[in-house]
């Protein structure tokens, strides 16, 4: 099984999303920096290894919020695995990404997200 994991990066009461460029899969759709973990990774430094490569911080991972498996149509079932940062060092860098937004936590539900998020996005949004 495939596991990706993934963080929720929060400034001045703000969320970090991330939508993705059209030479990707799931082109225009927005999500949350992260990747694949890699051979014998543990999540936590996979978050920090692909926060370092998308965006060129480095993070300091706070607590896993949640984590569930989602299949999309025709692929293979993935884990998904999120965590909360709230401190890293420099300034984000936004080459990987068609488009990137600070947003309002209540306000995420209006981006159009990667099918397997939506559902953690409600409540994210909610505080549920």
């Amino acid at each position: 099984m495939t596991i990706v994991a993934a963080a929720v990066i929060e400034r001045e009461g703000k969320i970090l999303i991330c939508r993705r460029r059209s030479d990707q899969d799931h082109a225009g759709k927005w999500e949350f920096p992260g990747g694949k973990l890699e051979d014998g990774e543990q999540p936590q430094a996979a978050v920090v290894r692909e926060l370092r490569e998308e965006l060129a911080i480095e993070a300091r991972v706070d607590s896993e919020i949640e984590r569930y498996r989602y299949e999309y149509p025709g692929r293979k079932p993935i884990e998904l695995i999120f965590f909360r940062v709230t401190e890293f060092d420099g300034e984000p860098r936004y080459d990987e990404f068609a488009e990137v937004r600070w947003a309002e936590r209540r306000d995420l539900p209006k981006f159009d997200f990667l099918e397997g998020d939506v559902d953690f996005v409600q409540r994210l949004a909610t505080g549920a």
